[in-house]
């Protein structure tokens, strides 16, 4: 009797996770028959999943380590994974976006980046939520209290691109704000699913593979490679691709590098689209045991000089703690690494803007 009645709470545990997965909209949605028949026609997709030509490896076995090990330093914690206090964003004003034809970068926190390149206005990752969680009440608070700009007073967006459909990267209370601003959503193999369901009209969404090109209002945005995975459930791992993004302005070329494990796909991408003006390149969230889906600090330079970029800006870190190193420990490291390579690198603080081409440009180490 006991058996049987532990295996029917078992069974009424699973049966409500499922249910929730389904049927609360921040999970997302699966993609249907009609897309999966699409998906077959991409190299990346095998046995209904994508993957790297390189397998990624999620196991930590790498650094000689272990899922336990792992699970044991997060339970630790770090005093210094977090400010002490609250950041302050440089404050964005709505009237000073759109102005001008000059390619200009604000970074926003982690990767989220509003780009203005050749008049139009284009949003990359625009993570904007309070934490990177399906149920955010319980996900780690963002660093900082305001934004440099709230997603309500934004002006309309020409477009949003996506690198993968993670928490931290596609927001679900973000897209519900953003999907009547946005003329158009590109986005990877997939990801379409998940803003059809959010309330995104169809025909306003472009899903790409890697090397697909989409034109549009004179930009040419390429889908990328990236050494990464991607999921929003127990379910779905791995369903929809993820990438970088290359974007080619009139004057300008940027790369946005998504999440990524450092690989042989930087360097592809320089030969084959290089030189760029700028890279928004990820550095942050790392560890030894996880190198093969987020790169380490030094790596970060190293992919940079791959795609044969001018100036870097690391992103993906200063707004959430997804990993056990000091808050700062990506910026003094990649600091370190840029001066011994010889990178030019620019440290804005969040809502401060870059101007491409600029004589000069941020480079206080604001974060000490």
């Amino acid at each position: 009797m006991t058996l049987i009645i532990i295996a029917s709470i078992l069974l009424a545990v699973i049966a409500a996770a499922y249910l929730i997965m389904t049927v609360y909209p921040a999970f997302g949605r699966r993609a249907g028959k009609q897309e999966r028949t699409r998906n077959l026609r991409s190299a990346q997709y095998s046995n209904g999943k994508f993957a790297y030509p390189q397998t990624a490896d999620l196991s930590g076995e790498k650094a000689g380590s272990s899922g336990f090990s792992i699970l044991r330093d997060f339970i630790k914690g770090n005093p210094n994974s977090r400010p002490a206090e609250p950041l302050q964003p440089q404050p964005l004003l709505p009237s000073s976006i759109g102005q001008g034809r000059d390619t200009r970068v604000t970074w926003f926190g982690h990767s989220a980046v509003l780009l203005e390149m050749d008049g139009l206005t284009l949003f990359l990752d625009p993570m904007l939520g309070h934490a990177p969680s399906p149920f955010p009440f319980i996900g780690g608070r963002r660093y900082s209290k305001q934004l440099p700009l709230e997603a309500a007073l934004l002006p309309q967006l020409d477009a949003v691109l996506l690198s993968h459909d993670h928490y931290d990267h596609l927001d679900y209370g973000t897209i519900r704000q953003l999907k009547d601003k946005a003329r158009l959503f590109i986005v990877p193999l997939g990801v379409g699913a998940h803003l059809r369901r959010w309330g995104v009209a169809a025909d306003k969404i472009r899903e790409q593979d890697w090397g697909d090109s989409l034109s549009y209002e004179g930009i040419t945005f390429t889908c990328a490679p990236a050494r990464h995975f991607s999921g929003r459930s127990l379910l779905d791992r791995n369903t929809t691709l993820w990438c970088s993004w290359i974007i080619q302005g009139e004057k300008t070329k940027v790369f946005f590098s998504g999440d990524s494990g450092y690989g042989p796909h930087f360097a592809e991408i320089g030969r084959m689209h290089g030189p760029f003006d700028l890279t928004l390149m990820e550095c942050g969230q790392y560890d030894p045991r996880w190198a093969d889906i987020h790169m380490l600090p030094e790596q970060t330079v190293e992919a940079h000089i791959d795609v044969q970029g001018g100036l870097l800006i690391p992103i993906h870190w200063g707004a959430f703690t997804l990993s056990m190193h000091d808050w700062t420990d990506p910026a003094e490291r990649v600091s370190a690494a840029a001066a011994l390579r010889g990178v030019r690198l620019a440290t804005p603080r969040i809502g401060e803007t870059v101007t491409a081409g600029a004589a000069g440009y941020p480079v206080l180490p604001w974060w000490r």
